[in-house]
C-alpha cells in the first residue's frame, strides 16, 4: 500500500494512492485517521484501510491539485547513517566505517514533497544528498538482524540536505544537518511487503534535470537490517520513527575544490527511488 499526507481543511489527512486516484480516508472513516495511528496498529491498521476502501463507496482525488505534508509529521527520533556507500566515504576521504555512524536531525527539518526550502542567510554551501528512508513501525529494542525488517513499517524517499560550512565547523554535524526543511521526505510511505528486495533498489538525483547521484541500495556498506538491529542495540525505536540510511556518491561536496558548484536559490532538487517515488524541492 502506498500512503501519503496531505494537507485540506487546516488539518492534515491520510490518503491512499491507487490507480484511479488518491483517496481520501476521512471519506470512509467517520473520524480523523493519522499515519502515526495505521504505523502503530500495523497490519491490523492496514487490513482496516483495505476492508474500509473495499467496503465503502469512495472518490478519488487528482494528486496534482495536493498539497503535501511530510510523511510523518512527529517523529520521535530522525536518525541519520553517514558514510554508508563506499564510494561516497571514498569521495570524503574518509575511512569506511566498521560500524554504522549515526547521527541525527530534529523535527523542524522535516519537509514534505514539493515544499519550498528557504536557504539561510549565513549559508553557503549548501548540498544534496539522496537517501533510502526506514520508517519504524514497532518498538525496537535489541532487536536481531535476522528479525530486524519484522519492525519496519515502510520506505519512503528523503533528501538529507546539508550546509557543508556549519556541517565541519567543528567535530559534531548537527548544525549543517539540521535546518529548518533540512530533511525533506515523501511523497509516500510504501509499506514493506510491496518491495520485493529493498537492496537492490536504484537511488538517483538530478539537480535541474541534470542527474548527480544514481547508484544502487545493494551497494550499501551496512543493509537496512543491520542498521535497525544496530540502533535498537543503543536507543529504543518507535513506530513512526525515520532513518534516513545514508547517501551513494555524486555530492557536492565529493568534487574537487575547484568544481564545487553550490547549490542556490532556483535550484530544483529531484530524488527518485525506484518502487517509492519521487521526491521533489526547489530552493528559495
Amino acid at each position: 500500500m502506498k500512503l501519503l499526507n496531505f494537507k485540506q481543511d487546516g488539518e492534515i489527512r491520510l490518503g491512499i494512492k491507487t490507480e484511479e486516484g488518491i483517496i481520501d480516508t476521512t471519506t470512509v472513516f467517520d473520524s480523523l485517521i493519522t499515519m502515526e495511528e495505521v504505523i502503530s496498529q500495523g497490519t491490523e491498521g492496514l487490513a482496516e484501510l483495505q476492508d474500509a476502501i473495499q467496503n465503502a463507496s469512495v472518490s478519488y482525488l487528482d494528486e496534482s491539485n495536493l498539497t503535501y505534508a511530510p510523511v510523518v509529521t512527529n517523529p520521535e527520533k530522525i536518525i541519520c547513517v553517514g558514510l554508508n556507500y563506499a564510494k561516497h566515504a571514498a569521495e570524503a576521504n574518509l575511512p569506511i566505517p566498521t560500524s554504522p555512524v549515526l547521527f541525527s536531525k530534529f523535527n523542524n527539518a522535516l519537509a514534505a514533497h514539493q515544499e519550498i526550502i528557504e536557504l539561510p542567510k549565513n549559508g553557503e554551501k549548501f548540498d544534496y544528498e539522496a537517501e533510502l528512508v526506514i520508517v519504524i513501525g514497532k518498538t525496537a529494542k535489541n532487536v536481531s538482524e535476522e528479525e530486524a525488517h519484522d519492525y519496519v513499517f515502510g520506505y519512503s524517499v528523503g533528501n538529507d540536505f546539508s550546509e557543508r560550512s556549519f556541517q565541519f565547523r567543528t567535530s559534531q554535524w548537527l548544525l549543517g544537518k539540521t535546518g529548518d526543511k533540512y530533511a525533506p521526505v515523501g511523497p509516500y510511505v510504501v509499506t514493506s511487503d510491496e518491495i520485493e528486495d529493498v537492496q537492490n533498489l536504484k537511488v538517483e538525483c538530478k539537480v535541474n534535470g541534470v542527474t548527480r547521484q544514481s547508484e544502487n541500495t545493494r551497494d550499501m556498506v551496512f543493509n537496512c537490517a543491520e542498521i535497525v538491529s544496530y540502533a535498537s542495540q543503543y536507543m529504543t525505536l518507535k513506530p513512526g520513527d525515520l532513518i534516513y540510511t545514508g547517501t551513494p556518491s555524486g555530492v557536492i561536496v565529493g568534487y574537487p575544490e575547484e568544481e564545487q558548484v553550490w547549490l542556490k536559490s532556483g535550484d530544483e532538487i529531484t530524488i527518485s527511488i525506484e518502487s517509492l517515488g519521487t521526491l521533489t524541492n526547489v530552493l528559495e
